[in-house]
């Protein structure tokens, strides 16, 4: 008779295929688990999540818990991301709410629930290994990128199910645990913008109309706000004879610059702020590393310095480089770390 005690994983069930089939991997693997859904905010497809979150507790035969974050996500995502809209940069609040809701506050929440628990568990695809992130087997669906502000801490009591899997895997595995997730066709891009991201700040941002200028200083048009546009855009600027991308915004002038030309968008260098080393050590620099500063951007090799600032060289000249998304650094499957792109 085994006397040992199954350890217990608390697993984020969002209502998709990824966190259902994660939860049923746990359960196969002889754990103890349990379901929490974090409600986020009062939209009607948080209120869908978690009826299907509960109907998949439901089918697994495990707890189910919801624990209320909207006033921490309000503060800690939302606002973050208006802050940053208002400020003219184009943030990701993918990465905000990783390290501060699902490995930051979610933690303190469930404690406070009184939950015990030995790890917690989501359905990212991502690999942990000796407290180091590594690219998941799923190159085409890897979120790395996602998860550079996490720390060691959070890495000792965190799980990945899915870092082995491809998504055609987890696809077939939610049909063969009769999953009601499996026709499920995957997340939308930010979870809290119902529609567009512009038809959303509109409600938050007042327009303020600048003009448009071209790259020799001609004025071709007049925009409704800076906030609205995001460099390397082509589409929506409405100039015949194009393309035309956005190259710059003036946030002293209110300008915003175009070019025809899609040479001027590539740039060798940028600069970094916040930066965070997964290992948690200062890291010796200048170090050679592959750098990715989209999420569906190609990691490409580049060389981090530290002068006053950390400044990240890339070998070959990258296109829309974007202020307030994030650079994240590689060495071969692991993930270093990471920063907010300030400026050029």
């Amino acid at each position: 008779m085994n006397l040992l005690k199954k350890q217990k994983v608390v697993i984020a069930l969002s209502g998709g295929i990824d966190s259902s089939v994660a939860a049923a991997l746990l359960k196969k693997q002889d754990f103890e688990v349990e379901g929490v859904f974090m409600k986020l905010c009062d939209l009607p497809q948080f209120e869908q999540a978690e009826k299907r979150a509960r109907k998949i507790a439901e089918v697994l035969g495990i707890p189910f818990l919801v624990l209320d974050l909207r006033k921490e996500f309000q503060k800690k995502v939302i606002d973050y991301f208006l802050k940053e809209y208002k400020a003219g940069t184009t943030p990701n609040p993918c990465v905000v709410c990783n390290k501060e809701i699902k490995f930051g506050i979610l933690f303190k929440k469930l404690r406070q629930a009184k939950v015990k628990f030995d790890f917690l568990a989501t359905g990212h695809y991502a690999r942990i290994s000796d407290y180091k992130i590594l690219k998941a087997k799923d190159r085409e669906k890897d979120q790395t990128y996602f998860l550079w502000g996490l720390k060691q801490r959070q890495l000792k009591k965190v799980l990945f199910p899915l870092g082995n899997y491809t998504r055609k895997q987890v696809k077939s595995l939610a049909k063969k645990f009769n999953l009601p997730t499996y026709k499920s066709s995957g997340s939308q891009e930010i979870c809290f913008i119902p529609k567009t991201t512009n038809d959303f700040l509109k409600n938050y941002i007042k327009q303020k109309p600048g003009l448009i200028i071209d790259i020799k200083g001609k004025i071709m048009g007049e925009h409704n706000g800076l906030a609205f546009y995001t460099i390397g855009q082509r589409r929506g600027l409405g100039f015949s004879g194009g393309p035309y991308y956005v190259l710059a915004k003036d946030i002293r002038r209110n300008h915003l610059i175009i070019t025809k030309n899609e040479k001027d968008l590539y740039n060798k260098e940028l600069i970094v702020k916040n930066i965070n080393w997964i290992s948690g050590k200062d890291t010796n620099l200048p170090l050679k590393i592959k750098v990715k500063i989209r999420y569906r951007h190609k990691a490409v090799l580049a060389v981090i310095k530290k002068n006053k600032r950390y400044k990240v060289v890339f070998n070959k000249p990258q296109m829309a480089i974007t202020p307030g998304q994030s650079a994240v650094f590689y060495q071969k499957d692991e993930l270093l770390g990471g920063g907010v792109i300030v400026s050029l």
